[in-house]
């Protein structure tokens, strides 16, 4: 189910989700490291884009449970981090292990969400950029990214951000009854000012 944005947030955002200068700032944003009790606002924002989006494949909400399996998972290098806008978590993005065999292990990939009702505000761009940096402080060479080729906007923050299309899955996927493609999306982090 969609969060509506609260009282908190309303005061900081006008009509129509912008703020009086048209985008989030990125003092208004805090980035911090996802905790425990973020869980059910993070499963929430996923949540809804299992159920309602292509941005990722699941499909099966996942439950309280789960979302705290997963975020301990990602713990050190592999880290979760969340978007607070007002107090309130309204994005969040992760560095997940690229691929199970060691030759892989500096390389990590990258997850990004934002609450559809604050989308294509620069939210995505300051998590995005937090990400980068981490990935760089912890040693990692490549970031890669995996994004339906449906979600243009998240492919143009990508590639705004120094990621380049490496190739395309096609029909990769299998959701509300259409056949999707991945971008597969590479930013190698030395190449990366």
């Amino acid at each position: 189910m969609e969060k509506a944005p609260t009282s908190r947030t309303k005061k900081v955002i006008g009509a129509r989700g912008r703020t009086a200068l048209g985008f989030v700032t990125v003092q208004q944003v805090l980035i911090r490291h996802a905790t425990p009790s973020d869980a059910e606002a993070i499963r929430a924002i996923y949540n809804y884009e299992v159920e309602h989006e292509t941005a990722t494949f699941d499909l099966v909400p996942r439950t309280l449970e789960d979302q705290l399996a997963w975020q301990e998972a990602r713990e050190g290098a592999f880290c979760v981090y969340v978007a607070e806008l007002a107090g309130e978590v309204v994005g969040f993005g992760a560095l997940s292990p690229y691929k199970e065999r060691a030759a892989y292990r500096t390389s990590v990939e990258d997850s990004i969400y934002i609450r559809r009702d604050l989308g294509r505000q620069g939210i995505g761009r300051i998590l995005l950029s937090h990400l980068l940096k981490s990935a760089a402080d912890g040693g990692f060479h490549a970031v890669m990214a995996r994004i339906t080729t449906l979600s243009e906007g998240s492919i143009a923050l990508h590639e705004a951000l120094g990621f380049q299309l490496v190739g395309i899955e096609r029909q990769i996927g299998r959701k509300f009854n259409k056949w999707l493609d991945v971008a597969v999306m590479q930013c190698l982090l030395h190449e990366n000012p």
